[in-house]
């Protein structure tokens, strides 16, 4: 059985969807980031990183949401999380997602997670201040792809639907007017009302 690390209201929110809505066989394990429970010495074992999510596998251990998020697309392909069959579908949905780890969640993480990239306090206060225009910029180029009431791809839920819901949970404590992207809130909704999301929710 696999088992997925995991704190609400993290990023790792999206596997826990993923592996709700492919059926998978799992247990969740909750890492207290509040306790720093993710620096512990048993969680440096799996992820040195010291993040979530980490998925323990019967393999081994897989973190990283991306590629926890195809893991678990290509692990259950009846479930159809991704266009496993079409690799430039598939470069497409891991272009999206990639852009939603590297580039909107480090603009999220200036909020609260300055120390990873300044010591000063003015500077990190600087990058508190730039949090609602940057994540904000983010958030107009992904409005810009999106189709008006349709999935991020394909004609169904997928995993990056469950990656965008996760992090545009996060708009209105960035500073971010929701109003400005309906496409976003939108989607953000018809994925909040899936079964797998409140099940995963409710953890």
């Amino acid at each position: 059985m696999q088992t997925l690390f995991h704190c609400p209201g993290t990023c790792s929110l999206a596997s826990l969807i993923a592996l709700e809505y492919a059926g998978a066989d799992y247990t969740v394990h909750k890492v207290d980031l509040s306790r720093n429970e993710q620096r512990s010495a048993d969680f440096l074992v799996l992820n040195p990183n010291g993040r979530v999510p980490a998925l323990k596998s019967e393999r081994g251990v897989i973190t990283e949401t991306p590629a926890i998020l195809l893991y678990i697309a290509q692990s259950y392909p009846a479930a159809a999380l991704a266009p496993l069959a079409d690799p430039f579908a598939l470069a497409q949905v891991q272009a999206f997602n990639s852009y939603i780890c590297s580039t909107l969640h480090v603009a999220h993480a200036h909020r609260f997670r300055g120390s990873r990239w300044a010591d000063d306090p003015a500077a990190i206060e600087a990058m508190q201040r730039k949090v609602p225009q940057s994540v904000g910029a983010c958030f107009a180029l992904i409005e810009a792809q999106l189709r008006p009431d349709a999935w991020v791809f394909g004609d169904q839920p997928g995993i990056s639907d469950f990656y965008l819901f996760t992090v545009a949970q996060w708009l209105e404590g960035d500073g971010v007017d929701p109003a400005a992207y309906p496409k976003v809130i939108a989607l953000r909704e018809r994925v909040r009302a899936l079964p797998a999301a409140q099940k995963a929710l409710a953890v």
